[in-house]
């Protein structure tokens, strides 16, 4: 245990600012932004039992928790000869300090594997990183047991991980989750102090809201994400959300969950209060765990895990009940056209309502060129930081407009439409109807948006 723990501090971190009181590693550098990526042929993966290899691992995990686990033991863990096994040596890539830990990690996995990582991925940010990118895009199926065997390893790290790999039935892909270098938020809401020191990204709940003659410390070019439920506005400046990345708060009466997922370049708004009468109104927090490269989200009362990018519960208690959130609409405007269109905007405080103080960026320009945690095959119908609208029909089908082009043809007075879907602008953003009737809408990176809607249309190909 003593060694995993001393491991961590050296760990790159990526996941987001965070609270910037507690000290961090400095995110990885990111790859050029690329369209396709070349990947080997994928081993093929036997069926069935593989008993030797996994009681090999949980020994590995035995000696994890003990602090005496040997580098000899980890390289010679290569031999099992089942690719499937690999995910749980990538896994512990993650955790690994630089040295003869990684390097014996790095011997087993390519033994498994029959890869070289070092002429795959020679810019990589790291082995583990590598690794992964390749399981993912080979879609490499998991070990026997894999669910348990991996919620050890994560709950060595961090023990309140543990009730998100606990739930047989979680419909969550455990071969996707990874650390996104940060720990759990589970301060109770309202609570402000900042994660006491163990380097979480903080919620803000319910922050204090100023109108907008008083937002005039927050430059009307910068972004806000803005929404507008019923008669009410509300902007919430980018740069404090790369700090929170979570927002608790009421807009038109309607209770909002607003998670940001920087590394996706994705702001969404769930109604939190749309569940069973007998189901407490979730309260929204950042998990530290990432599924490719995707934040997820948990609810603080019964640690049911989400995924951020469509609401469902796909773990604990809330998936068991068959919560899925609603959604509002989310506009990614300048300050100065939102106020334009909504003049009894509010916006958050400059301090946050807690005194805090934040940087214009935060994260400066950390996601500009490219995903820095990995992602596997893309989509190559756009560049992967691509900024796309999307929308989700009733019928489940995804839809997702190029931002930039919609921007410019609706600025030239033509219609921005995909069958009955039709983009309008909102400040410098963006509203979607279906048939006139409004739709939830939001901006997500496409290798994000693509990723986990894999059929989506594409306007204007798809027109």
């Amino acid at each position: 245990m003593r060694r995993l723990l001393a491991a961590l501090l050296v760990v790159t971190v990526g996941c987001a600012a965070g609270d910037s009181d507690d000290d961090a590693a400095p995110p990885p550098s990111a790859p050029a932004t690329v369209a396709v990526r070349d990947f080997p042929p994928a081993p093929v993966a036997p069926d069935g039992p593989a008993d030797a290899a996994t009681d090999a691992w949980r020994e590995v995990l035995l000696a994890l928790e003990r602090g005496l686990v040997s580098v000899d033991d980890l390289r010679e863990f290569g031999e099992v000869g089942d690719v499937r096994h690999a995910w749980l040596v990538a896994d512990r890539l993650r955790f690994a300090p630089p040295g003869p830990e990684t390097d014996a990690l790095t011997d087993a996995f390519e033994q498994l594997t029959g890869t070289d990582l070092g002429e795959l991925a020679a810019d990589a940010p790291s082995p583990w990183n590598s690794a992964t990118d390749l399981m993912i895009a080979w879609d490499t199926p998991a070990p026997p047991d894999f669910r348990e065997l991996k919620g050890s390893l994560y709950a060595l790290v961090e023990q309140q991980w543990a009730p998100f790999f606990a739930d047989p039935e979680a419909t969550f892909d455990d071969r996707w989750i990874s650390w996104g270098g940060v720990f759990i938020d589970d301060r109770p809401l309202g609570d402000d102090d900042p994660c006491g020191g163990r380097g979480c990204i903080p919620a803000l709940d319910d922050p204090e809201l100023v109108p907008a003659d008083e937002g005039d410390w927050y430059p009307d070019e910068a972004i806000v994400f803005g929404i507008a439920i019923g008669d009410e506005a509300v902007a919430l400046p980018k740069n404090i959300m790369q700090v929170h990345e979570m927002v608790n708060i009421t807009v038109g009466g309607a209770r909002l969950g607003i998670p940001y997922c920087t590394l996706c370049g994705s702001a969404q708004a769930f109604r939190t209060a749309d569940v069973p009468d007998d189901v407490e109104t979730p309260i929204l927090r950042t998990s530290g765990l990432l599924s490719r490269s995707n934040k997820v989200m948990f609810d603080l009362n019964t640690f049911s895990a989400f995924d951020t990018f469509t609401g469902e519960a796909v773990s604990g208690p809330l998936r068991e009940r068959g919560v899925v959130l609603d959604q509002e609409t989310v506009s990614v405007s300048t300050w100065g056209d939102w106020k334009a269109e909504h003049p009894g905007t509010t916006i958050i405080a400059e301090d946050g309502g807690i005194g805090r103080s934040y940087d214009a960026d935060p994260l400066g320009g950390r996601d500009d060129d490219g995903p820095i945690f990995p992602i596997g095959d893309v989509d190559p119908r756009l560049a992967v930081q691509a900024a796309v609208v999307g929308v989700v029909l009733d019928d489940g089908t995804p839809i997702a407009f190029p931002a930039d082009p919609a921007r410019d043809t609706l600025a030239e007075g033509d219609p921005v439409q995909l069958g009955e879907v039709e983009l309008a602008a909102a400040g410098s953003g963006f509203t979607a109807t279906v048939d006139g009737d409004p739709i939830a809408a939001h901006e997500a990176f496409w290798f994000a948006w693509s990723q986990f809607h894999p059929d989506t249309l594409l306007w204007p190909n798809d027109v």
